[in-house]
């Protein structure tokens, strides 16, 4: 298993990054065969198409963490000897001292005992986790899991040049999204989308089965069943 503590977090975010994760995977494939580069000194980390350079897709990386095989263990961007100790992922440290949570507020986290037998499948398992709690903290989205050598991924959050993600984007993917996706509670993933793309939420009930988001591209009602589950999205007008 990854780190229990902060699989709530992850939980939370999940719809959300899905989507984003969706639309950076949609801007990068579009470059075709391509590579990816950091520039730390310059602050850069940038998709390019093999065939033809000029096409690129340039973001600004956020460092979070490094989940290294050798030591077996995960350090934090803000402990780490080329990390800002006031970066971005400070904020998931004050975030762990202000809620307790140790996982957030330790500096190095040493890997539990049931990784499994495959190392990297479980360290880019815990690569997605710390991705989504970075994006759930932070606000910024979406992340990126880069293997840096012998094993080891580094975990950044990125500024990219992605639209705003709207209720009618969302309603377009959401369901080839939710086909492949496991919600713990589908009413907390809706809720905390919303709160995170800056979209206007209303409950239909006091039973919380719908909720009503909006913005400008729209509005759309997600339905829920007894178990928080999504069982429809009524968006007219925005489908077609």
């Amino acid at each position: 298993m990854t780190f229990a503590a902060l699989q709530p977090l992850a939980d939370r975010a999940a719809f959300f990054v899905a989507l984003r994760q969706d639309a950076l995977t949609t801007a990068v494939d579009a470059l075709g065969e391509h590579r990816w580069d950091a520039d730390m000194a310059a602050g850069t980390l940038t998709f390019t198409a093999n065939a033809n350079p000029a096409h690129q897709v340039v973001t600004r990386p956020h460092l979070i963490a490094t989940i290294a095989p050798g030591p077996r263990s995960l350090l934090w961007a803000w402990a780490h000897p080329q990390g800002d100790a006031q970066g971005v992922a400070a904020q998931l440290r004050d975030y762990g001292t202000q809620y307790d949570i140790a996982e957030l507020s330790r500096s190095e986290l040493a890997f539990p005992e049931d990784t499994g037998s495959d190392l990297d499948e479980w360290i880019a398992q815990v690569a997605d986790q710390i991705g989504t709690v970075a994006v759930e903290i932070t606000g910024r989205s979406p992340y990126y899991s880069a293997p840096i050598g012998g094993g080891t991924r580094a975990v950044f959050v990125l500024d990219a040049p992605l639209a705003p993600l709207t209720v009618q984007d969302a309603v377009i993917s959401a369901p080839r999204i939710l086909s492949g996706l496991a919600l713990s509670d589908a009413r907390s993933a809706v809720w905390d989308a919303a709160r995170l793309a800056g979209w206007n939420l209303q409950w239909t009930d006091e039973a919380f089965s719908g909720a009503i988001v909006t913005d400008a591209s729209g509005s759309a009602t997600f339905r829920f069943d007894e178990q928080a589950r999504i069982v429809g999205i009524e968006a007219p007008g925005l489908t077609g």
